[in-house]
């Protein structure tokens, strides 16, 4: 049963959240305009796009981001000013136990678990594609939008290598497809460009030789054009490393089985991007465990001690984040571990703190 004292806790844990969550937005929006101002005003960023494509987008990121770090905040913040006006003793003195007091916390915490991990599944990558549409377009514009030397097997047999691919116009050069059987080569096609029709949802080969190998025979035919259908498109060539974050689920998990056939090297970011969007809502238990336990003590001073230990720790725990990343991206750690590591660290962390806290 919830009793008073829990919807007490509850409301003052989300209240807390939320109030942090809307602080944190408007410094957030406050030093990126001054940051960004010269950008958008050099690439001509029209208003609206600015303001219903780039912010739209920006204050979702950066809050899910940074949802441990102000939930950290909220936790320590209100926990301490309970325990300073000595509202935490008199429960704990009344025959409550420290893992009951616990309760209403962790409903509070598996509230926002839930929405986080919604926003991530389902809401962020729709927000995070017109934040990167627009950054693409008017923060980081690429001069130079070709990919060179792409190399990619589009199934068990099918090889392909475009030199240079212009993602403006859509158009690859020095196209080869190679086919095989086995390990024997059974035909290769080589090609001046490669063009993308978007109506037809085809690809257009154009001054083309196709050698054919059958056996000890071959033969080699040539032509200035011929249509046909690959199982790749525009988008397995675009440059820009942020475009994982704006895939939804599908879309994620149809590039992470193309990429065990193709192998080109993106298969850790694609498998970083997947697990992170489901395990680091966990951080919402892990940090609401440590927080309670660190400052339902009353301490001379007032809440300053642990809600500057409590920041601390939440920068920790980001900067644990990126180790982590790092490591799987360039250390070859499993991403799957890897986003387990600061969950993992922090939640033995609290743990500890738990058994030192009053009782």
């Amino acid at each position: 049963m919830i009793k008073i004292i829990d919807w007490y806790i509850i409301k003052k844990y989300l209240g807390t959240f939320i109030f942090t969550l809307g602080i944190f937005t408007v410094i957030f929006v406050i030093f990126d305009v001054s940051e960004k101002l010269d950008d958008f005003l050099k690439h001509e960023a029209p208003l609206k796009e600015i303001i219903f494509s780039y912010y739209a987008g920006f204050i979702p990121y950066y809050l899910n981001f940074l949802s441990p770090l102000i939930n950290f905040i909220a936790v320590i913040f209100f926990t301490a000013k309970m325990a300073d006006q000595t509202e935490i003793v008199p429960i704990l003195s009344g025959g409550v136990s420290f893992r009951r007091f616990l309760w209403p916390y962790f409903i509070a915490s598996t509230v926002i678990f839930l929405v986080t991990l919604i926003f991530n599944l389902y809401i962020i990558p729709e927000t995070n594609g017109l934040k990167i549409d627009f950054e693409n377009v008017y923060v980081n514009p690429k001069s130079d939008n070709s990919k060179m030397y792409t190399h990619m097997q589009i199934d068990k047999n099918t090889y392909v290598y475009i030199e240079n691919f212009d993602n403006n116009q859509k158009v690859g050069y020095k196209f080869v497809l190679e086919k095989f059987n086995g390990y024997q080569l059974k035909q290769k096609l080589v090609a001046d460009k490669i063009t993308w029709d978007s109506v037809k949802a085809r690809w257009a080969i154009e001054n083309y030789s196709i050698r054919t190998v059958n056996g000890l025979k071959e033969s080699m035919t040539t032509g200035m054009r011929i249509d046909t259908t690959l199982d790749m498109r525009p988008k397995d060539f675009q440059i820009y490393d942020n475009i994982y974050q704006a895939m939804n689920m599908r879309e994620l998990n149809e590039r992470i089985d193309k990429e065990q056939t193709r192998g080109t090297g993106v298969m850790v970011d694609l498998q970083l991007e997947k697990y992170k969007r489901f395990v680091y809502p966990l951080s919402a238990y892990v940090l609401t465990l440590m927080g309670v336990s660190l400052s339902s003590r009353k301490v001379r001073g007032g809440i300053g001690l642990p809600l500057g230990i409590g920041i601390f720790l939440s920068f920790a725990y980001i900067l644990f984040i990126q180790f982590s990343n790092m490591f799987a991206l360039k250390g070859g750690l499993p991403p799957l571990i890897a986003v387990f590591i600061p969950n993992i660290i922090f939640g033995v962390l609290g743990i500890y703190l738990l058994a030192k806290a009053p009782k």
